[in-house]
């Protein structure tokens, strides 16, 4: 079996809300200034911040608040609001988490990692609306099935590493990856989750700071070693890959110091029933030397991962400058006739801000992307 990990806990996704968040500004009403109309529009006429959505059942309660579905009244797309208090968010010191994983998360716009749509701020809470997952977490998935077939496990990593790369490309680095952060959507699609950890990668630093959850922490972080970053999140998804084919982990203990021997000693073992090729990479990204680990881009041209590769994940996903290029009109006229006026989503753009319009704006450019691909 695989046993629920031993995690710190995430700043902005405590164990009871299993579901990620993101950031919002809004275009204003004409005639103020954007400062002083995104005022108005947060808190709106009649004082409900979420005006503009239909809030249903609460999903999870944990540490700064709840969970609930709700659907935004215009599209009728459903979203997941994270309610955070902010008085027990200054009470447990989380804000600067909390304020880095909701910039983190505003940057991305990956097939592959959870949205967040956007933030609306109020004077008791923080309104996070983002990506409603309802199919549940691969933890769940794998203790449900056991160890996968090596071609379902492979769909898996291979929209895992996709994603994993895309952060690396925007200086990011997770350090919290594990199944239970992993969420599938309806088509059993992966989307990563839960960047309460994540910190921001800046070339010629290193980091130290010995995080994440301890059966899928590398050797170098349990150590309290200095680490560049993506290195981390290499050997996170060695564990992973290993309990998709396995249903176990490959270092596994309820003696804390124990776990952390075998981890830093790299003692595990390969059931005789993998493949080859898969015998071959889960070492190569299990290795305690972080200077000899494979990297992303050497997995991405391993066997393994090559074989059944679809098509939209072939090419190495561009960054978020690049993304943001591809807004043409004919993007501008989809979300225009989601029912958007023009005039706001050209003032929105033009003043940069993030809100409901061009969030839709970016989703269409997202799914123009995949279509080209």
């Amino acid at each position: 079996r695989i046993a629920p990990s031993l995690s710190t806990p995430s700043s902005l996704s405590p164990s009871a809300l299993r579901i990620s968040p993101r950031r919002r500004r809004y275009a204003s009403p004409r005639g103020a200034s954007p400062a002083a109309r995104w005022k108005m529009e947060a808190g709106g006429k009649d004082g409900n911040p979420l005006k503009n959505y239909r809030i249903g059942k609460t999903l999870g309660i944990g540490s700064f608040g709840k969970v609930k579905i709700a659907e935004h009244i215009k599209t009728g797309h459903k979203v997941a609001v994270k309610i955070l208090n902010r008085r027990k968010i200054k009470n447990m010191e989380m804000e600067e988490k909390v304020k880095r994983e909701i910039k983190i998360l505003r940057l991305f716009m990956h097939p592959h990692i959870i949205r967040l749509y956007e933030v609306i701020e109020a004077p008791a809470d923080i309104y996070v609306v983002m990506e409603y997952v309802k199919s549940g977490e691969l933890f769940d998935y794998i203790v449900e099935k056991g160890r996968l077939q090596e071609e379902e496990a492979r769909r898996f990593f291979q929209q895992i590493i996709s994603g994993v790369q895309y952060c690396h490309r925007n200086m990011v680095v997770h350090r919290d990856l594990k199944p239970e952060n992993l969420l599938l959507d309806n088509n059993c699609d992966v989307k990563i989750a839960d960047f309460g950890l994540s910190n921001v990668m800046r070339d010629g630093h290193f980091l130290k700071t010995s995080c994440g959850s301890p059966n899928y922490a590398a050797p170098e972080v349990i150590s309290g070693k200095l680490y560049a970053g993506p290195e981390v999140d290499v050997w996170s998804c060695g564990v992973i890959l290993y309990a998709l084919l396995c249903g176990t982990l490959p270092f596994d203990d309820e003696n804390i110091p124990n776990l952390f021997k075998k981890i830093k000693g790299g003692i595990y073992t390969l059931p005789s029933h993998l493949s080859g090729p898969a015998r071959d990479l889960i070492p190569r990204m299990l290795v305690v030397d972080p200077m000899k680990r494979i990297t992303i881009r050497e997995i991405r041209e391993h066997p393994w991962f090559e074989a059944q590769l679809p098509r939209y994940l072939a090419v190495p996903p561009p960054d978020t400058a690049q993304q943001v290029k591809k807004i043409d009109e004919e993007s501008l006229v989809k979300v225009i006739s989601l029912g958007f006026d023009k005039n706001l989503l050209v003032e929105s753009i033009h003043n940069r801000l993030q809100n409901e319009v061009t969030f839709f704006l970016r989703s269409v450019v997202c799914i123009c992307l995949l279509c080209a691909d």
